[in-house]
């Protein structure tokens, strides 16, 4: 594959520095919602009764893990752009796409701190 010139430029450390401070508190924030989540969680309830509760405690119960788990699915995923983010930084290839290694357009990249794809790949990828 050929790549123009604009995949070689990087951004310089003092325009990176404020972005993986952002990502580092984004990180902490969600590692700490994943930690209030496990707290919610219905099931993880030491006092729950499993056989005498009644049926509309039981469904209340079930639906509550659901709504957890789905919110924990969504926080790890987050958690894993926002990782591999930091680690783009660190590695000198953030802000570069993923698949054709092009500079991600940089209001793109202050809407979503951890973008990985251009606009013309994501698009791609989401058709």
């Amino acid at each position: 594959m050929i790549l123009n010139n604009m995949s070689l430029i990087k951004f310089p450390l003092k325009v990176l520095k404020p972005v993986q401070k952002h990502l580092k508190q984004e990180e902490a924030k969600l590692n700490k919602r994943k930690q209030d989540l496990e707290a919610e969680d219905p099931f993880k309830d030491e006092g729950r009764v499993n056989d005498n509760a009644s049926v509309d405690t039981d469904v209340k119960e079930k639906v509550g893990h659901e709504r957890v788990a789905a919110l924990k699915t969504e926080v790890e995923k987050t958690l894993i752009r926002v990782r591999k983010a930091l680690t783009r930084i660190k590695l000198g290839k953030y802000g570069l796409c993923d698949r054709c290694k092009r500079m991600i357009n940089t209001d793109r990249l202050a809407i979503d701190p951890a973008a990985d794809l251009c606009i013309k790949c994501a698009s791609k990828v989401k058709a």
